[in-house]
């Protein structure tokens, strides 16, 4: 990052769809412990999640060290005491920089990457959850092989042409993946924008 940049980011989808997702999670966090936030982005979510849920801890990540920047500069402007400074965590590298965490929390994320990071994900986190823990996945996806809305599909193809790796994701898909690492597919909760809240719970630790 450049010196003088503006900190903290704002993205106006973070803004937007922050509430609707606080929602869901009071209803399916924990009421103490850890929750780990993968791909935090600009920070805008976890110091909103934070503030409202005062008894949990955060740990939110990133592997982009501009955007752990302005997580950082979140926090400070908030002044939260219940986020921890943000880790360098890219799914797909191992050994992950977290032992363990009571819940996962994943914004927006498997959209924007390979397969192999949808995967990598639901790996990690049966290695940190503990048994009936949460990961909670939020974004758009198909449904049965289609799409869900017009506006899902335009950006399905914008993502693509974008990176032919990248795309909306299947959600029966998703769920198998889960599946394989123990997480049984819990709830999904349709949301504004066209798009779900997943839910997942760990039934089994891997072996």
């Amino acid at each position: 990052m450049s010196p003088g940049a503006d900190l903290p980011l704002t993205a106006p989808a973070a803004e937007r769809n922050k509430g609707p997702i606080l929602t869901v999670l009071k209803r399916v966090l924990p009421a103490r412990g850890l929750v780990l936030e993968i791909a935090s982005g600009t920070g805008q979510h976890v110091v909103h999640f934070a503030q409202a849920l005062p008894d949990l801890t955060w740990q939110p990540s990133d592997p982009d060290s501009e955007l752990r920047a302005s997580i950082r500069a979140w926090i400070a402007q908030t002044g939260v005491s219940n986020v921890r400074a943000p880790l360098d965590l890219d799914v797909c590298r191992q050994p992950w920089p977290i032992d363990a965490a009571d819940a996962v929390v994943c914004i927006n994320m498997i959209h924007i990457a390979p397969w192999t990071a949808t995967t990598a994900l639901m790996a990690g986190v049966s290695r940190l959850l503990p048994v009936s823990g949460v990961l909670l996945l939020y974004g758009p996806y198909r449904r049965e092989g289609r799409h869900t809305a017009p506006s899902n599909e335009a950006f399905d193809r914008s993502l693509r042409s974008s990176n032919p790796d990248w795309g909306v994701r299947d959600l029966e898909a998703v769920a198998e993946a889960a599946t394989s690492h123990g997480l049984a597919l819990q709830d999904v909760i349709v949301m504004p924008a066209n798009n779900l809240c997943v839910v997942f719970r760990l039934t089994m630790g891997t072996p």
